[in-house]
């Protein structure tokens, strides 16, 4: 069997971080404000109290502390609560990327998806934003509405696979 353990996390404060103008005026107030720079593509950044999760060419996942990131965006784009939406997924252990596989259309195989990676892709027909934590953790960003069926299919995987 390969080894994956399914955790869902408890609850916590997501918001949606979205540049509609002006990206590079806003990219080089967030970098003067926090003091790192807005993460590429396909990237993750942040420090101990805030982290950014880019997913969309002009759209960050924000998990921590929000309180300066209004006034970086001001009017050229928006800053939008999405904790009541979203349920967040850990898979942990060295059969997470496996078990990503079954269902899935992204290669969670690649060893290009590493730390600090994220991805947004469809799994068994749901939408799922992915995170590369470490080499034995991804965490999934699953819509609240379809959690609970997506839960119900990795289970069922998991208890499938073979090393």
């Amino acid at each position: 069997m390969t080894e994956v353990t399914i955790t869902t996390l408890p609850a916590a404060p997501l918001h949606v971080f979205e540049i509609w103008n002006n990206a590079v005026a806003v990219a080089k107030r967030f970098k003067a404000a926090m003091g790192f720079a807005l993460p590429a593509t396909g990237r993750s950044g942040g420090n101990d109290a805030l982290r950014l999760i880019r997913f969309e060419p002009t759209v960050w996942l924000v998990e921590g502390d929000i309180s300066s990131l209004g006034d970086v965006l001001a009017e050229d784009g928006a800053l939008t609560a999405i904790s009541g939406g979203i349920v967040r997924i850990r898979l942990s252990g060295k059969g997470w990327r496996t078990l990503l596989m079954e269902g899935g259309v992204f290669d969670a195989e690649s060893p290009d998806f590493a730390a600090g990676c994220s991805a947004a892709t469809i799994i068994d027909h749901v939408n799922v934003r992915l995170h590369v934590i470490d080499e034995t953790t991804c965490d999934a960003y699953v819509p609240l509405s379809f959690s609970q069926g997506l839960l119900h299919f990795w289970r069922q995987a998991a208890g499938s696979l073979v090393e």
